[in-house]
């Protein structure tokens, strides 16, 4: 059975510094056997009004070296990244670097992250970036038919069938999630419900910890991958651990993807849909 690996790094507005921990996360899963190495969302940069930072992925140093990872080790890499985008703003987009080193798959953020609280933060992604138009067709990869998703998809189950229905054995979910809603148990128990209700393996790879001097920007952490009955089969630290683990920067996680395993589930749990009733998601 492949073995994936999920890493955990915390971005900083320095582009080599990130480069430099995803460059050694790489190395890592090679010599750990992994098929495939899965890395956060942002991965390239976070930086309170960052955009400057912002580069096509032919002048990104932080994308062109991963691409020579990939190839040096001949290893499939998905990461989040931003990229230029209309009227000053950003894509979030989630790459496929392929075991050549070549980009082969791209997908755009569907749901960004607007937030207004009553005498609390206010945080709204849509001031800086770009909505994506399309759910991206699953893919074939070392590990299986992976769907690509990011972040605040999570939240929205009707991508995550519609992935499923079209062919997807691994759900992706790369993050930087809030402290609060992690610490609420949304982080987890919605990883577990897309992979509960697609009988799908998911895997979510997670910013960590302090991003910027003033500490104003802090990433909850908990990298993890579930199996399609629910059970979290790899996790790392992150804030407020209760298992003593820490921060968990810089490290990775793996797991075994039993697509045998998977389809067993599906076969003995058959989802038969009323789509006589509501409308059918595909």
């Amino acid at each position: 059975m492949p073995l994936a690996a999920v890493g955990q790094i915390r971005s900083t507005a320095s582009i080599a510094h990130n480069l430099s921990q995803c460059q050694k996360l790489v190395q890592r899963a090679k010599e750990a056997g992994a098929k495939a190495l899965f890395l956060p969302e942002a991965s390239d940069y976070i930086a309170i009004n960052g955009n400057h930072l912002c580069k096509s992925v032919e002048e990104s140093d932080f994308v062109l070296g991963l691409q020579r990872e990939a190839k040096r080790y001949s290893l499939p890499i998905n990461v989040g990244v931003h990229e230029p985008a209309a009227d000053q703003k950003v894509k979030n987009t989630s790459l496929w670097i392929d075991e050549t080193g070549s980009i082969t798959q791209r997908y755009q953020k569907l749901h960004l992250f607007d937030v207004d609280i009553k005498n609390g933060p206010q945080l709204k992604e849509s001031n800086s970036v770009e909505r994506g138009k399309e759910i991206l067709a699953p893919f074939a990869t070392p590990v299986g038919s992976v769907g690509l998703q990011i972040c605040f998809d999570l939240r929205f189950p009707e991508p995550a069938l519609a992935l499923r229905a079209r062919g997807a054995q691994i759900l992706t979910y790369p993050s930087a999630f809030t402290v609060p809603t992690g610490n609420a148990g949304h982080w987890e128990i919605l990883l577990r419900a897309r992979a509960i209700e697609t009988q799908s393996y998911v895997v979510a790879a997670a910013q960590v910890g302090v991003h910027d001097e003033e500490g104003k920007r802090r990433s909850y952490g908990h990298s993890m991958i579930v199996d399609p009955w629910g059970k979290i089969i790899a996790e790392l630290g992150g804030e407020d651990d209760d298992k003593g683990r820490g921060l968990n920067e810089g490290e990775i996680a793996l797991a075994e993807i039993d697509l045998e395993n998977l389809e067993k589930v599906r076969r003995e749990v058959p989802l038969i849909r009323r789509t006589d009733v509501y409308p059918e998601i595909v």
